[in-house]
This record gives structure tokens, sequence and C-alpha cells, in this order.
């Protein structure tokens, strides 16, 4: 349409609408959808050719285009379309090529930049963009399925646009992650409370012997008693072997024998 100042072209959205219907009446009057391919090696339009695939039963070729799928009938991948749709003719330049040889018509979405060569249809359109790519499509597929009266033009396609466009795996994976941490939080949030133990309050307390000293053994400190003679009271009665023995093993025997020289028989 023209071009601004710091060079950028600008397109006209009337032309581009006019050869987006020039290119649906084209791929309507194809009696078989399979017969239409969709080719695009861009990452851009992967996911906007895979959805216009499955909406218009066309054959969609994402990725590297095998040499030879349309001249060499020998590989298994030989195929014969009656109509090829590219995203780009300078980076599927293979395929049309290919499509020039067999005679194929060619629709392709073109850039100010774009080479027409072998192109029939050139829909002016920014194909460098992932939004710009995804519209084409979700429009090219919406006509289509309009004109061959699979949906009415009186109610809105259901099919949301953001469909078409292309997503990042990071950011999906990103998106994913987000999504389980907040079912996560979620089902702990919706966990009911935990219930009381009564059998903690029922346990006897225990008692602490190295906190105070007993009543008996203090007060037989206090009255200048030794710690050991106190501890018998404070036991329960139990024999203190740290205390002084009471009984004095060196004395007579109460018999009167001695066990010495005393002796009043004389074994030898």
């Amino acid at each position: 349409y023209k071009r601004r100042p710091d060079g950028v072209y600008v397109f006209n959205m009337r032309k581009m609408w006019e050869k987006l219907v020039l290119a649906a009446r084209a791929i309507a009057a194809i009696e078989n959808p399979g017969d239409v391919f969709v080719v695009s090696s861009r990452p851009y339009g992967q996911r906007a050719i895979l959805k216009y695939a499955s909406a218009t039963g066309a054959h969609a070729i994402a990725g590297r285009f095998t040499p030879g799928t349309f001249t060499n009938y020998i590989q298994k991948n030989f195929r014969e379309p009656r109509l090829l749709v590219i995203t780009d003719p300078r980076s599927d330049h293979q395929a049309v090529r290919e499509a020039s040889y067999v005679n194929i018509p060619v629709i392709a979405l073109c850039n100010s930049d774009t080479p027409l060569r072998f192109v029939d249809i050139a829909v002016p359109t920014n194909n460098k963009s992932i939004h710009s790519i995804g519209l084409a499509w979700w429009f090219l597929a919406r006509e289509v399925l309009r004109l061959r009266g699979t949906i009415s033009r009186e109610v809105p396609w259901e099919v949301m646009v953001d469909l078409y466009f292309y997503r990042d795996p990071e950011e999906v994976e990103k998106e994913e992650q987000a999504a389980k941490d907040a079912a996560q939080y979620s089902d702990q949030q919706a966990l009911p409370p935990a219930a009381e133990n009564w059998s903690a309050e029922m346990e006897p307390p225990t008692q602490d012997w190295g906190a105070e000293p007993a009543p008996a053994a203090a007060a037989a400190m206090a009255g200048g008693a030794s710690p050991a003679a106190a501890a018998p009271a404070q036991a329960g009665g139990f024999d203190d072997w740290s205390a002084p023995a009471t009984e004095d093993w060196s004395a007579s025997a109460p018999g009167g024998d001695q066990w010495g020289g005393g002796a009043t028989e004389n074994w030898a």
C-alpha cells in the first residue's frame, strides 16, 4: 500500500481480504479436501496449518519438506496434490519448485520482500509475525468452510483465533507447572482440619528428679545431716550402701572361740 518514513511497508487490508477470498474460492473448488496440501517448514506456521488441516480436511506437511515428495514416485511419501498452500515461499522453496515441475497451482502468504516466482495467488500479509500468520490461516479456514456451506455467515465461528497462534514450548511448560501448583494449593485448602489428639492429654506427667530435692532430703540437709543419710527416707526405706557401717567386724566373736592361738584344741 505504502511505505512509512522509517522504511516499514504498510499493507492494504482490503487487498489482503480480496486475495484471501480468491484463495478460499480456489480451495473450495477442489472436490476432495484431501487433495489440498498445506506446507510450513517454519515453526511459526506449523501449528496454524495443523489447525487448518483439521478444520478443512486438507493434508498438512509441518516441518521439513522431503525432496521428491511431488516428483519422485518411487519413494514412500510420494503425493499428487491438486493445490498447494504455503506459509512462506522463501523457506518453502523446495515445495514451490517441485510444484512448478508437475503443474500444481500455488497459493502463498507473501511479505513485501517475498519472491513471487511460481506463485499463482499471493496473499499480502506479514509472514514473519506469529499473530499475523495465525490470523491469516484462521481467516482462510473460516472462509473455506463458509463457501462449502459447513458454517453459516450469520453465526460467528466458535473456534478462537488463539488456537492458530504459535506457542513457545517453554511458556507452555511454565503454564502447566503454574496450573499444577495452583491445583495442589487448592487441594490443600480443601482438606478437613486435623483431628485433636486426646491421648496426649491423658498421659500422666513425668517427674523430673533433677529439678528440686525431696522435702525430707532438704530438711535433713538443713539439719546438718549428710545427703547419704537422708537418701533412705527419700528412696522409700531401701538400704544405702554408701552410708558408714554400724557393725564392727573386728570385735570378738560372741561364742568366745578363738580362731587364733588361743584355741583349746590342738589340731597338730
